[in-house]
């Protein structure tokens, strides 16, 4: 079985949900008291491929649109029914409380990238790296070359954290919560909010503007909605 994760028992699926699979497989649920596990017959060959990807979080946003979803990663499976119904069980205790937690609720994600095009007011910001300059002007060679560029791109990561803290700050308001992402190359920050739904479109408009005035400091990019990874307790249910 492929479990794309948890929802209420009680919760709906669209009609004629398709999942993973050539062609694609049908998606139900599996219910254990209060919680359901949404499942398909898991493809012959799993491979995280584009349409794969894409069909796995087609799955998951369609649920969440009936009610509140526990995410499960990419290519979860479980052995079988039975299998799906004990992890199920063994969840009982703290999923409920983890769907009333995301009820309503979608992830929106915000990466923060250092821009080059800040040089100029960083080295107005900076007299040491105009000194630095000056001098490798003066006396160009390779290691002094390194060193100023290692010095500028520093600089340019310290305008960009600033100002990714100006936006998080900002932003954090209209959230319920927030949640730190894994590192990110080429990023000063990855995190996540948990937005009210029906506020997700003023959350971008509001990234929007921030965008807007931090664009010398900071590159700001939005991705959402999406269902809730970052909020989910199924981190412990990688084994379902």
């Amino acid at each position: 079985m492929y479990v794309y994760g948890i929802t209420r028992a009680a919760v709906t699926l669209p009609a004629g949900l398709r999942g993973l699979g050539d062609p694609p497989a049908r998606v139900r649920t599996l219910v254990a008291g209060p919680l359901a596990a949404v499942v398909s017959a898991a493809p012959e060959r799993l491979r995280a491929r584009r349409r794969d990807l894409q069909a796995h979080q087609d799955v998951l946003l369609a649920v969440a649109a009936c009610g509140p979803m526990l995410p499960s990663r990419f290519a979860v499976v479980a052995a079988d029914e039975d299998a799906v119904r004990d992890r199920l069980r063994a969840g009982s205790d703290s999923w409920p409380a983890a769907l009333d937690q995301v009820a309503g609720r979608v992830e929106m994600n915000l990466k923060a990238i250092t821009v080059e095009s800040g040089l100029a007011d960083l080295l107005r910001e900076d007299p040491a790296l105009r000194q630095l300059r000056q001098e490798v002007r003066r006396r160009p060679g390779y290691d002094a070359s390194i060193r100023l560029g290692e010095a500028v791109m520093a600089g340019l990561r310290r305008r960009a954290a600033a100002g990714a803290e100006q936006a998080i700050t900002a932003l954090a308001g209209l959230a319920e919560a927030t949640q730190p992402g894994p590192e990110v190359e080429g990023c000063v920050r990855n995190i996540s909010f948990l937005v009210a739904a029906e506020r997700a479109a003023g959350f971008r408009t509001a990234v929007e503007g921030l965008a807007a005035r931090l664009a010398g400091q900071v590159e700001l990019r939005l991705t959402g909605p999406l269902p809730c990874y970052s909020f989910s307790a199924l981190r412990a249910a990688a084994g379902v």
